[in-house]
């Protein structure tokens, strides 16, 4: 097989809900969460194998609703967070919970006939989801839960349509302890819509969206830090922090546009890129080469770009004079610009999420509604740009 073809795979159900997995630093690992309605969602574990091209799966069910939003723990293997519709008879909302996945035996499948499993599409065996604790949600919409990627595992932020609030989390004696809260107030009642941790600072910092404004916020004191006011024409989608440059964030939304900003100088983002034709739902920095950037969209279309002038790796900072010294050692014919590295279509409904492995910068994974998740990598020519 070509070593640049992508590796499809089908959720039996629609899905908008894809994370990594980060605490397993060896293993190409993907979650993904289904959204039906009528039948018992689901929580897919997927392990890929760069080598042999292949894909193994665990399912897990996922007893609570429709599952809105996913996020792995930092540190715990076992350990996830997922937003969730619950219905009701007089009302559905999106409610939160911290579960844990059961172990796995997979040196002896059970029976076909074992109490609490069933046999999922296509073989392997699924069990549920082991309900940790639920989060308290102020009769609001949860939109995220988020780790603190700098502490331990325990310190957990949600976000709901009006308000953040904190955690100490412990899985061992299922306790979930209230930190602090803070609401957020303004004209005609603004309501969060996302929000993305910041990996600097020591994890004293989030962002969060609601409509098309974006705020930070020290989580010290759950105060605002600074405000991006009208960052998108339209509602903001999603949010992603420069893993090397602490004051880069990149934004994108209903607008179609891909923002990049520095959060010392909010007035005007640093670039502005079109390349979608529709909603931009998903932007994402790879983990260790910062000038590549992942979108999604609903035109049904992942992007991978090449934000090299604002990135940190040293072809992106030179002078002139060096870098044309810099570009004729590599025997490259011009110096490195930022552009469009490869558009992929393997996608034919909405593509809600795009993700980054955490164990390979090469591998990334996206999801589309239709429950379509497609592996891919960077191009190899781009690759050995990069490495050489």
């Amino acid at each position: 097989m070509e070593d640049d073809s992508p590796v499809i795979y089908g959720l039996e159900f629609n899905a908008r809900a894809l994370t990594p997995q980060h605490a397993e630093s060896d293993v190409i690992r993907f979650l993904a969460g289904s959204q039906s309605l009528k039948f018992e969602n689901q929580v897919h574990l997927i392990d890929f194998d760069d080598e042999s091209n292949l894909i193994n799966k665990n399912v897990f069910l996922h007893p609570a609703g429709e599952i809105w939003n996913i996020n792995a723990s930092p540190v715990d293997k076992n350990i996830l967070a997922t937003c969730y519709n619950k219905v009701s008879e007089n009302r559905a909302e999106i409610q939160g919970a911290i579960w844990r996945i059961p172990p796995i035996d997979e040196t002896e499948p059970p029976p076909p006939d074992s109490p609490g499993l069933i046999h999922s599409p296509g073989g392997g065996h699924s069990r549920s989801l082991q309900l940790v604790c639920n989060l308290e949600n102020h009769q609001e919409n949860i939109k995220s839960v988020l780790w603190n990627p700098s502490g331990d595992g325990t310190q957990v932020i949600s976000i709901t349509e009006q308000h953040l609030d904190l955690w100490d989390l412990n899985t061992t004696t299922p306790i979930l302890q209230d930190v602090d809260s803070t609401s957020l107030e303004g004209k005609s009642q603004p309501r969060f819509t996302t929000g993305r941790w910041n990996p600097h600072h020591g994890g004293s910092q989030i962002a969060t969206a609601n409509d098309s404004t974006i705020r930070g916020w020290d989580i010290r004191t759950l105060r605002q830090v600074y405000s991006i006011e009208n960052a998108h024409g339209q509602l903001v989608r999603e949010l992603d922090f420069n893993p090397n440059k602490q004051y880069y964030l990149v934004s994108c939304g209903d607008d179609c546009k891909i923002k990049f900003w520095d959060t010392r100088n909010t007035e005007q983002p640093l670039v502005s890129i079109t390349e979608h034709s529709h909603w931009v739902w998903s932007v994402r920095y790879n983990h260790f080469h910062d000038q590549l950037v992942l979108s999604s969209s609903s035109d049904s279309r992942v992007v991978l770009h090449n934000m090299v002038s604002l990135s940190s790796e040293p072809f992106g900072h030179l002078d002139d004079e060096d870098e044309d010294e810099d570009q004729r050692d590599k025997g490259s014919s011009g110096p490195a610009s930022d552009g469009v590295i490869a558009s992929y279509d393997e996608h034919e409904d909405s593509v809600y999420a795009v993700e980054w492995s955490t164990a390979d910068p090469w591998v990334f994974a996206s999801l589309s509604y239709d429950g379509r998740l497609v592996i891919n990598r960077v191009p190899r020519a781009e690759k050995y740009k990069i490495l050489l």
